[in-house]
């Protein structure tokens, strides 16, 4: 029954113009924006941070910018997607079809289930769209991903996929009309990508801001994304002689070394807090959902 209902859910989905169309539009909206607006911002930024005396080959900068860009893509893509995909949990809802549902002999935890599950799927279907554009982006502006890169890039957009959807899931839990997807769906798009330090280094905010952020797995999310991605970028810049203080000076700019409490955090630490995290959220949102839906019986 379980996998009955995640065929049905993942169907709809596809079958839903609207939600397709925005789940597959946002990703395509966001490159266009960033390559054509943040680019030359990155690039001057990246340039005026370079003292005289070290020349960096603008092959090297625009791949460190290309890669800067297509991290912060996934990273808001694989939680507003998520975000669009488990509409279909308030749709029911709106539509009566979450009682029909009730009235059969599910177990509790199918619907919860087949949900999650479902709109992981879907999401990661749009997801992994999306990276392939990224790669192709890279492949004209830089390319210094070894195939690893690209396995733990794949893992990366996984596990903030798993988030995205286990976020989403819990805050969908509480909707109950059209209207309040609307404004959820609004202001996660504008607001998710500067918490997470997609839009704009986290290293750039006031300290204050920097540590209250540090608390958030999206933050590591991004991260653990961004290293990935500039990791080739930054072994050539060793090659080429640059000066490991100017390249970790470039690391901590854009995130790729991030601190919590003074320490600086590992990337096994920032898997195995997202990792956490991903999983208290699925059983809180198993949970609430339980709860929710007998207190409407």
């Amino acid at each position: 029954m379980t996998y009955a209902m995640i065929s049905r859910n993942i169907k709809l989905f596809f079958k839903d113009k609207g939600m397709l169309f925005t789940s597959l539009v946002t990703p395509v909206i966001l490159l266009v924006l960033y390559a054509t607006f943040l680019k030359n911002i990155y690039t001057d930024s990246f340039r005026s941070a370079i003292p005289q005396g070290f020349p960096v080959a603008d092959t090297l900068i625009d791949a460190t910018v290309g890669g800067q860009l297509i991290s912060s893509l996934l990273a808001v893509c694989c939680v507003t997607v998520a975000f669009c995909s488990n509409f279909l949990s308030v749709q029911d809802k709106v539509s009566g079809t979450v009682q029909d549902f009730l009235i059969t002999p599910l177990k509790k935890h199918v619907l919860p289930v087949s949900y999650y599950i479902a709109s992981f799927l879907s999401t990661l279907v749009i997801c992994f769209l999306s990276f392939g554009a990224c790669l192709i982006y890279l492949s004209f502006v830089g390319w210094y991903l070894s195939p690893q890169d690209v396995a733990f890039l794949s893992l990366d957009i996984v596990l903030l996929t798993l988030f995205g959807t286990a976020l989403s899931s819990i805050i969908n839990v509480f909707l109950t009309t059209q209207g309040q997807i609307s404004a959820v769906g609004t202001i996660v798009s504008a607001g998710y990508g500067f918490l997470c330090g997609a839009y704009m280094p986290i290293s750039n905010f006031s300290s204050a801001l920097q540590h209250a952020l540090s608390f958030l797995p999206s933050t590591y999310g991004t991260s653990l994304i961004r290293n990935h991605a500039l990791r080739g970028v930054f072994e050539q810049m060793e090659q080429e002689g640059i000066p490991s203080e100017l390249i970790e000076g470039i690391k901590e700019s854009i995130d790729c070394r991030l601190y919590f409490q003074d320490q600086e955090v590992t990337l096994f630490h920032m898997y195995l807090f997202m990792g956490i995290t991903v999983a208290v959220l699925i059983l809180l949102y198993i949970a609430v959902y339980i709860l929710r839906e007998k207190k409407r019986k």
